[in-house]
Order: C-alpha cells, then sequence, then structure tokens
C-alpha cells in the first residue's frame, strides 16, 4: 500500500507488455503492467506526490532483465505484507532464473507443507513481481497456475528465461 510521501515512477521499456515501477527512498514499492498515464491518474486521485525518472537504479535493472542481461537483482524493496506473506516472497527470491518451483515445493521450503492455496494467495498478493519472481512457481503437476497480471505475462515471463515450455499449460 501507498501512503502519502514522495515516489519515483519509472516506465520500463524492452518488455511486451507495459511495465511501471514505483518506488520509495527505501527501494521499490509496485511493479506494475499498466500504461504509465493509468499509474499516474491512480496517483494524482490518490494526491501521491511523485517524480518521473527512467534512470532510476530499478529501471536499469528491469531494462537489462528484459534485454536478457541481468538474471538477479541488487535493488531493494519497500513492500509491505503479513509474517507469512513476507516468509513467502523471501522463499521465492530463493528461485533461480530460468527454474521454476511448485507451490508445493514454496509451502515445504517456508515450513508449511499443506499450506499451499495460501502459498499462492501471496504470490498473488506479491507487490514486485520480477524482482520477487511469482512467476517462477507453477502446480505440481507444471500447470501456470495463477499470476496477478494474467497468464499471457506469466508465460511471456517465463518464456524470456527460456522456462515456458508446452508442459506449461
Amino acid at each position: 500500500m501507498l501512503t502519502p510521501k514522495s515516489y519515483t515512477v519509472a516506465q520500463v521499456d524492452g518488455f511486451i507488455y507495459p511495465v511501471i515501477l514505483i518506488a520509495s527512498t527505501r527501494g521499490v514499492k509496485r511493479i506494475c503492467f499498466a500504461p504509465l498515464d493509468t499509474i499516474i491518474e491512480e496517483l494524482n486521485k490518490m494526491n501521491m506526490p511523485y517524480t518521473i525518472d527512467p534512470y532510476h537504479d530499478a529501471a536499469i535493472e528491469l531494462r537489462q532483465y528484459f534485454q536478457g542481461h541481468r538474471k538477479h537483482f541488487d535493488i531493494p524493496v519497500d513492500i509491505d505484507g503479513t509474517p507469512f506473506q513476507l516468509k513467502v516472497w523471501k522463499a521465492l527470491q530463493s528461485i533461480p532464473y530460468g527454474e521454476v518451483r511448485s507451490y508445493k515445493d514454496i509451502a515445504l521450503q517456508i515450513g508449511h507443507p499443506r499450506a499451499l492455496r495460501a502459498v499462492g494467495q501471496a504470490c498473488g498478493a506479491n507487490p514486485v513481481p520480477i524482482i520477487i519472481p511469482c512467476h517462477r512457481v507453477l502446480t505440481a503437476s507444471g500447470n501456470l497456475g495463477g499470476f496477478s497480471a494474467g497468464i499471457e505475462i506469466k508465460k511471456a515471463l517465463l518464456d524470456l528465461e527460456g522456462t515456458f515450455s508446452d508442459k506449461c499449460r
């Protein structure tokens, strides 16, 4: 959730969908798959002060990722979540570029072996997809499962990383 302070907004080119990041002084708060105008309108409605900086460090790292030159992110994130969500999001960051895990794998990794649905819900609540790679999580049978920005974007991200195949449905 965004609170009234100044934010930096950047549009990141190089992906087949619009990607916008919103960052505080502490790190990236949100990544959105929407046109810049839509995000600016949302910030204006909430009376959130912002500046636009296409050269923000996070924008640079995301561009490098889309160009295939970055496999891990060094930029900090500034996100809020429940203790369970934060545990899931930390586990997601351990999934290497080009690999996938199942919701069950993540549930086991965080010590909650029966919490598959809760892991899926935490993935869906992830405010910074790509940086925290929830797109790398599939069902145990190899199906795509869900993605907060839509399955087509999940497929495109997996394809970018060379992970998407006919096995992913």
